[in-house]
């Protein structure tokens, strides 16, 4: 099984993503989804054109900065 660079990246960000639904503090998870999520904006930027991958890219740059708010500005108990 043969696996381009644009796969593994692919594959990787689903793990990333898949994991931080498993952690049980909200940090942790977002910290852990922000990676998900940054590989997913790369993985969008990889794809053969642009067309196929923005909405890869703007899905997860905008869960990206909802996990970056509540992390840094919203206060969280």
């Amino acid at each position: 099984m043969d696996l381009t660079l644009v796969e593994i990246v692919g594959y990787l960000a689903s793990i990333g993503v898949l994991c931080s639904f498993t952690m049980k503090d909200v940090k942790k998870l977002r910290m852990v989804n922000i990676v998900g999520c940054l590989l997913f904006v790369i993985y969008g930027f990889m794809m053969p054109t642009l067309r196929v991958g923005l909405p890869i890219i703007i899905t997860n740059a905008a869960i990206m900065g909802i996990n970056l708010y509540y992390l840094f500005v919203a206060k969280q108990s």
